[in-house]
């Protein structure tokens, strides 16, 4: 059974919420499926002729479908239309918030980025400075993009949020101009303004294009510069009481010499694993950075200023040839947090990490950098275990730079360790989302928000959900 048909099965319900799950079903279907007939709908929603007449009539009024072609060259007249989400009912932004750089993207209510663009933050200066020159990039990807104003924003930050309020949970470490753009989207936009940790939205990226695709159950392990994870159980992010959960650099392991503190994750997971622990074990293993194959790979930003934007027409359904409308899928690396802290940071924009070179060249090198990665794995393996015994999540995504400069080689070889540590079975893949995970998930929320509002709003009589 089709899942948003099953969805919908075996519920009874008064006039007006039977109109609102049956428009709320049609749009997820022209969401999944792409543009339909009012036939096909029938065929998929088990509705009636005369109620999937009436729900298109209803969509259309509302301005959320429109005809965008007809079914079959040789076909004519109303039953061959075909029916499809308009894309530019609203745009949504999502940021990427780094200590040296912003990215903005804006897409369209589908999820197609219509316009990207970065601009490089001088951490040093004046937070008012550094504001000004985020929401000078929003106000340019939205130009570019044709937009006049989003509906709703989701941005991607380091550190702790919390679930209760949508605020950061603890600013001591957090770059204030962070905060301050925060502050400033809500004030001057008036739109909704969605915080999430960065390590989350990487987790419902990878969950929805990547690696976790066909998992509801799963744990994503950023690796990087430090380390963090984030949690879904039961197709749900978990962010814990305080935001708090996934802070598995703070998690104590054999092997550090030490124990972690409350003001610091040196002693825990995080010297095992974070970027400085594996330059080290590098050099142990003879491989001192330097002579490394390409870090960046084919999903890197090209280097340069730092600056870029994509932009395009808009479509309602389809990117049109040429227009360079496009789905986010890979690009440059996020950031984590660095020793003894806790607070994520990250390599200069255009820069590898150098523990994301180190790996590349281990895996280029084949057998002479195998008890390298050997090593490595056996590292992480030690966290993934803590992970499991308590969580039993049946996949471990390994994300980060490390994660991705890594891939099945550096997966495999922690699956084999983990698999001596743990009596439970657990999948270890390497992400598949690429360098631009977070922004992808950013733009994932803003387009769930926007949908759950508008959708939900569809058809005379219904209050949009809160």
């Amino acid at each position: 059974m089709h899942p948003p048909r099953a969805a919908a099965a075996g519920r009874t319900a008064s006039p007006t919420t039977a109109r609102l799950i049956n428009d709320r079903l049609a749009l997820q279907l022209l969401q999944s499926e792409g543009p339909l007939t009012a036939g096909q709908l029938k065929s998929l929603t088990g509705l009636s002729r005369p109620t999937v007449a009436d729900l298109v009539e209803r969509l259309q009024e509302a301005g959320l479908i429109t005809v965008v072609g007809e079914s079959g060259a040789q076909r004519r007249g109303p039953n061959a239309r075909l029916y499809g989400i308009v894309a530019d009912r609203a745009h949504l932004v999502g940021l990427d918030l780094r200590t040296h750089s912003v990215t903005v993207a804006v897409a369209d209510l589908l999820g197609r980025v219509r316009a990207e663009h970065t601009v490089l933050i001088d951490p040093d200066g004046a937070p008012d400075t550094a504001v000004a020159t985020a929401l000078a990039a929003v106000d340019k990807a939205l130009a570019a993009a044709g937009a006049h104003a989003p509906h709703t924003i989701a941005v991607g930050a380091p550190g702790l949020v919390d679930p209760a309020t949508g605020r950061f949970g603890g600013t001591d470490w957090i770059p204030s101009w962070h905060v301050g753009l925060v502050g400033a989207l809500r004030a001057r936009t008036g739109v909704p303004v969605l915080l999430e940790n960065e390590v989350n939205l990487a987790a419902i990226a990878e969950q929805r294009d990547g690696a976790a695709h066909d998992r509801d159950t799963f744990v994503l392990l950023w690796l990087g510069q430090g380390t963090g994870a984030a949690v879904v159980l039961d197709g749900t992010l978990r962010r814990g009481a305080s935001g708090g959960t996934g802070e598995i650099g703070f998690l104590p392991v054999p092997g550090t010499g030490a124990l972690p503190s409350a003001s610091g994750c040196d002693g825990g997971f995080h010297s095992l694993a974070g970027s400085a622990a594996i330059c080290a074990l590098a050099a142990e293993h003879g491989m001192p950075y330097g002579a490394a194959v390409d870090p960046k790979g084919a999903d890197a930003s090209s280097p340069g200023t730092g600056v870029h934007e994509l932009s395009s027409g808009t479509g309602a359904n389809e990117p049109p040839s040429g227009t360079g409308v496009h789905e986010l899928s890979s690009g440059r690396g996020v950031h984590e947090p660095p020793s003894g802290t806790g607070a994520p940071t990250e390599a200069s924009p255009t820069e590898a990490l150098p523990a994301e070179s180190l790996v590349r060249s281990a895996v280029a090198a084949g057998d002479a950098g195998a008890a390298f990665l050997d090593a490595l794995a056996a590292r992480i393996a030690l966290g993934v275990a803590a992970v499991c015994a308590v969580l039993d999540p049946g996949c471990v995504v390994l994300g980060g730079e490390i994660g991705r400069g890594g891939g099945a080689a550096l997966a495999d070889r922690v699956a084999g360790h983990l698999a001596r540590l743990s009596p439970l079975r657990t999948d270890v893949r390497a992400g598949a989302v690429g360098g631009r995970a977070v922004l992808l998930g950013a733009v994932l929320a803003a387009r769930d928000a926007a949908q759950n509002e508008l959708f939900g709003a569809a058809g005379p009589g219904v209050s949009p959900r809160p």
